[in-house]
């Protein structure tokens, strides 16, 4: 006889039942629509808003960044130069406020009902992959205004893979960073403050405002250690044509992500079931 339910006294470092998160793909689904309608109904513009938000922030960068305070963005055409940093920093900043999250605002839900806990964060992430691709959708279109223009030129050798990183990379580091403090930051709710500051101070060391060839020269070696720096570059330079990269910190990029994901999730998979009465 096949038990159909089996409850053990300790979850596993390593026991990934990802056939139990498969029967549950419904309710993945469901969470992901969940989320657009709650943001975005009984609103004005609904959502166009996922549209409107970063176009108005690359308005205010160039007024600020490039008419006032005059950085250079190179030969690239400041608002599509803007707009590629400002994306893929959403999706990255995102993803891991909703992934920290995910005990502190799903407490009610765990308590009442047994489902696997990565469903939740899952959904998030995935939620801000889809609102990504609608925001990477008004990047085309300036894109293409431009290439009308002849302002810039486009090279499709490198395009897709810059996108596929752009996705995999700031998708991964803030789905694992997140799922990791997330099972501290339900014992500890004062390391939200932490994790705010710590956000916004980290935007500055990534190349969203600036291109990373103004930088010192000595102060660059200690950025290309952020991961998503050479992403932001390597997608510049795909589609711009400006960008400084190697392609090992592109692996390496890719390297933290796997494995921020990987340890984010094994302390997630181990501790989530014991924080149930902590929340």
């Amino acid at each position: 006889m096949r038990w159909q339910w089996e409850i053990k006294p300790d979850s596993a470092w390593f026991e990934w039942n990802w056939t139990e998160m498969w029967h549950y793909r419904h309710l993945l689904f469901r969470l992901i629509r969940r989320d657009f309608l709650t943001q975005y109904q009984q609103t004005l513009l609904g959502p166009i808003w996922v549209v409107i938000q970063p176009l108005v922030t690359v308005l205010l960068y160039v007024i600020i960044f490039d008419r006032v305070v005059g950085i250079s963005t190179n030969d690239a055409p400041p608002i599509l130069f803007y707009l590629s940093g400002i994306i893929i920093w959403n999706l990255f900043a995102e993803s891991f406020s909703g992934s920290v999250y995910t005990f502190s605002a799903n407490a009610p839900l765990f308590a009442k009902v047994y489902f696997p806990r990565l469903v939740i964060p899952f959904s998030i992430t995935v939620t801000h992959i889809i609102r990504f691709f609608i925001q990477f959708g008004l990047f085309v279109i300036v894109y293409v205004f431009n290439l009308y223009k002849g302002t810039i030129s486009f090279n499709f050798s490198y395009s897709l893979l810059a996108l596929v990183l752009a996705v995999i990379v700031p998708a991964g580091i803030g789905l694992g960073a997140g799922l990791g403090l997330s099972v501290f930051l339900a014992k500890y709710r004062d390391l939200t403050n932490l994790i705010q500051l710590t956000i916004r101070l980290l935007m500055f060391a990534t190349p969203v405002i600036y291109p990373l060839s103004i930088v010192p020269e000595k102060i660059r070696h200690a950025m290309v250690f952020n991961p998503l720096a050479p992403v932001v570059e390597f997608f510049r330079y795909a589609f711009l044509g400006e960008g400084m990269f190697t392609v090992i910190q592109i692996l390496y990029s890719v390297g933290f992500a796997a494995g921020i994901f990987v340890l984010g999730a094994v302390l997630f998979n181990k501790l989530s079931d014991k924080l149930i009465d902590v929340v």
